[in-house]
């Protein structure tokens, strides 16, 4: 699934994180609090972003502060974190140690172009 160009890498860096912490809790609803502690960013900054994804359609909180993603919200963050997972397994396998494979697909993840990284997932894959 192609990610979505209208939101910036930021906006999709706090969505793939809401999935990632939905995943570590077990699916769990995510507090802006969880976002700012595992990010290391202050809770008026994670509000900030949470109310601007919130204006464009890609989550919401209810009464008790959870953060709820919508359907585009979801995508947005599945196909961040597939791309995450996936190029750092892919730089992991090619021998590029743990720590700077991931460090360097959170990076890659937003920069490649679709045509890119399917031909990367092609590529690994032996097609």
């Amino acid at each position: 699934m192609e990610i979505d160009m209208d939101i910036h890498e930021s906006g999709e860096d706090y969505l793939e994180r809401i999935i990632m912490l939905e995943e570590e809790k077990g699916r769990e609803k995510v507090h802006a609090i969880d976002i700012a502690s595992s990010l290391g960013y202050s809770k008026p900054s994670v509000s900030k972003a949470l109310k601007k994804l919130n204006a464009l359609g890609y989550l919401k909180t209810n009464e008790k502060e959870e953060i709820i993603l919508s359907e585009s919200g979801r995508n947005v963050a599945e196909a961040t974190y597939e791309r995450h997972r996936f190029l750092g397994d892919w730089l992991v396998s090619i021998g590029v140690n743990k720590e700077a494979a991931y460090k360097d697909a959170c990076k890659m993840e937003h920069d490649l172009s679709e045509e890119t990284y399917q031909a990367i997932r092609r590529l690994a894959k032996g097609d």
